[in-house]
């Protein structure tokens, strides 16, 4: 056939992005943070229920400005089997390869209005802090880095608690008082996840070990791995 029966998918894949006036081509997926990128996405791959309708093959311009070349019809391929959008695929694949070696936990507080996912091992290493505040409310705690933290739902009905030097962000849901994840003062740029607050399914083992919160800097200085622990 004729060069002009060439579709603008083929022209992509040939030559790389095409502009298109002043409008900015999209960004691929993997330009986007783990933070960034919504749990709309995450999909899950079933069999098909009895009457349901065949998923959508995805649209040449679904695929945005990508370069798939000889790949493009395994893609195409790939998401119509899982039942996935592009999105949907792009972020399964992402998250398996960006997350290698952890497991998805998700979680939340009693009521349900704080939903969460993080991205941690199947093997839990979790701190139990004899401070003054998690004497009181029992908060054993593993730690993860920010990235790997995602809050579906609920920031409306968060508030937080602070005392003596207001590093520790204690966040806990207005409703039902659980706090299910905190920001610890020994990571501020991480979380404290709570394990008790884990859906089930997910946790293999749990290594507790206990903390001098007591003497909070003398135990974080001699401790040797846990600042690290929120590093992605």
């Amino acid at each position: 056939m004729g060069k002009a029966r060439r579709t603008a998918a083929a022209a992509a894949t040939r030559n790389g992005p095409q502009p298109r006036g002043k409008k900015e081509p999209p960004q691929p997926a993997a330009s986007l943070s783990p933070r960034d990128r919504t749990s709309k996405g995450t999909g899950s791959p079933g069999r098909k229920r009895p009457g349901a309708a065949e998923p959508p093959t995805p649209a040449p311009d679904e695929l945005g400005e990508l370069a798939l070349g000889v790949q493009k019809e395994r893609w195409l391929q790939f998401c119509k089997r899982r039942r996935l959008s592009c999105e949907e695929a792009a972020k399964l694949l992402l998250d398996t390869f960006e997350y290698q070696g952890l497991v998805k936990h998700t979680g939340g507080c009693h009521c349900g209005a704080i939903r969460f996912e993080v991205w941690a091992s199947a093997d839990l290493h979790v701190f139990d802090c004899n401070c003054s505040i998690c004497v009181k409310k029992q908060n054993r705690h593993f730690i993860v880095p920010g990235t790997h933290f995602k809050l579906l739902k609920g920031g409306d009905n968060l508030t937080t608690y602070t005392f003596n030097t207001h590093r520790a962000q204690h966040t806990f849901c207005k409703t039902c008082g659980v706090q299910s994840f905190y920001t610890p003062r020994s990571n501020p740029d991480g979380y404290g996840i709570a394990p008790s607050c884990l859906d089930d399914g997910t946790v293999s083992s749990i290594t507790l070990e206990p903390f001098n919160g007591k003497e909070w800097e003398q135990a974080v200085k001699a401790h040797g791995t846990i600042k690290s622990m929120s590093k992605a």
